[in-house]
C-alpha cells in the first residue's frame, strides 16, 4: 500500500511538472490580424509574456503566419507547431478561416483543441473573411472578435478592456496599415496587459510587426518586426517591449515609403456624377490606363465591382451600395501592378 501510495504521489508530481513546463512553452498573448484590401496589405501584429529562446527565437512572432496574397493565420495558446502547418497547409487548399479552424479543432494535432486560440483572416479576391477561436479551457481572461477585414484575440489578459482598447484603436487609426498595427498595440500597452508580466513592470515580454504586400515572399516581408527580452532575463524589464517596437518602426519608417502618396502614385482619376446611380471616371491624366482594371471598394474594403477599362471615359453604375457614401477605388496593371488609388464620396 505504501508502494501505490508514493507511485501515485510520483505520478501526481511529474503531471504538474508536466503542466508547469506545458505552461512555460505555451504561447500566450494578444494579439490582431487584418488586411487593407484596398492597398492590398496583409498585417499581423502581438505581443505576449514570452521571451526569446531556441524554441521561440522572435519571441511572440512565432504565431504569427503571414502569406502574401491570401491570408494572415495566429495559432496562439498553447503553440503547437503541427496545428500551425494545418492551417498553413488548408490556407494554400483554399478553406475558409472558418473552415480552417474547424478543420482545426476536429483535428488539433494534441488531441485538446479546449486550450488553443486562433485568430485568422483571408483576402478572398477582394472580400475579406475572419474568424476566431478560443478554447474553453485557455487561461483567463480570454476571449476574441472577427470582423470584416480583422480579428483580436487575447488570453491571461487583464481583461476585456484590453481588447476593447486594441479594437478601438485600430477602428480610430489612420493612414498606412502598418501604423494602425503599432496603434493596436499601443492599445494594449498596460503593465500587466498579459498578466504574467505584471511583475516585470511591462504589458508583455515580447512584441512584433509584420506586413506583406500583395507581391511579397513569405520570408520577405515589407516589414518584419520584433523585439524580445531573453526568456531567461532576470529583474523587471526596461522598456516595455511595444515601446522598443515603436522605436524600431519608426526607424523603419523613416527609411521606407509606406504613406499612401508614395505606396502608389497620386490620385490621377477624376471621378463625377452620372445620371441615377452612375459613376463617370475620366482616367486622363492617367498613364498607361488601357486594358487596366478599375476596382471599387467600400470604406470597409469589401470589394464592389471590378471591370476592365477600355476608354478613357467610362460609365458605371453601382447597386447595392446605397449605404455607402464613401467608396475607394483602385487601378490595377495588367501585371498586377497598382497605378493609382484614390476616395470618392458618393
Amino acid at each position: 500500500m505504501k508502494r501505490f501510495t508514493s507511485f501515485k504521489r510520483l505520478c501526481i508530481i511529474l503531471l504538474m511538472i508536466g503542466f508547469a513546463l506545458g505552461r512555460v512553452f505555451s504561447q500566450d498573448t494578444f494579439s490582431i490580424v487584418a488586411i487593407d484590401s484596398v492597398n492590398g496589405l496583409f498585417g499581423s501584429a502581438g505581443a505576449s509574456c514570452v521571451g526569446s529562446s531556441s524554441s521561440y527565437p522572435h519571441g511572440a512572432q512565432i504565431l504569427s503566419d503571414v502569406i502574401p496574397g491570401i491570408g494572415v493565420i495566429h495559432t496562439q495558446a498553447a503553440w503547437m507547431s503541427a496545428n500551425q502547418q494545418n492551417a498553413h497547409n488548408w490556407m494554400m487548399m483554399g478553406l475558409s478561416p472558418q473552415q480552417i479552424i474547424d478543420s482545426l479543432v476536429v483535428n488539433d494535432a494534441g488531441g485538446n483543441p479546449t486550450v488553443r486560440q486562433y485568430g485568422i483572416i483571408d483576402y478572398n479576391s477582394g472580400h475579406p473573411r475572419s474568424a476566431a477561436y478560443t478554447g474553453v479551457n485557455c487561461s483567463d481572461y480570454k476571449n476574441d472578435t472577427a470582423h470584416l477585414n480583422y480579428s483580436i484575440q487575447g488570453n491571461i489578459l487583464m481583461g476585456q478592456k484590453i481588447l476593447d482598447s486594441m479594437q478601438v484603436r485600430f477602428l480610430n487609426a489612420a493612414g498606412f496599415l502598418g501604423d494602425r498595427l503599432m496603434a493596436t498595440l499601443q492599445g494594449a500597452k498596460v503593465v500587466g496587459a498579459d498578466t504574467r508580466c505584471a511583475v516585470r513592470g511591462t504589458s508583455s515580454q515580447s512584441a512584433f510587426i509584420r506586413v506583406g504586400r500583395m507581391t511579397d515572399a513569405a520570408d520577405s516581408l515589407y516589414c518584419d518586426l520584433w523585439m524580445a527580452y531573453p526568456t531567461n532575463y532576470s529583474g523587471p524589464f526596461p522598456v516595455d517591449p511595444i515601446d522598443s517596437l515603436q522605436t524600431l518602426y519608426n526607424l523603419w519608417k523613416t527609411t521606407t515609403s509606406v504613406n499612401g502618396a508614395k505606396l502608389f502614385p497620386p490620385s490621377e482619376i477624376k471621378v463625377y456624377r452620372g445620371e441615377g446611380e452612375s459613376l463617370v471616371f475620366d482616367f486622363s491624366l492617367c498613364r498607361n490606363y488601357l486594358q487596366s482594371n478599375l476596382q471599387i471598394f467600400d470604406i470597409t474594403g469589401r470589394s464592389l465591382k471590378e471591370l476592365r477599362v477600355t476608354s478613357r471615359f467610362m460609365t458605371v453604375r453601382l447597386t447595392g451600395t446605397a449605404g455607402s457614401r464613401i467608396l475607394l477605388y483602385r487601378l490595377a496593371g495588367t501585371d498586377g501592378s497598382y497605378l493609382c488609388s484614390g476616395k470618392f464620396c458618393r
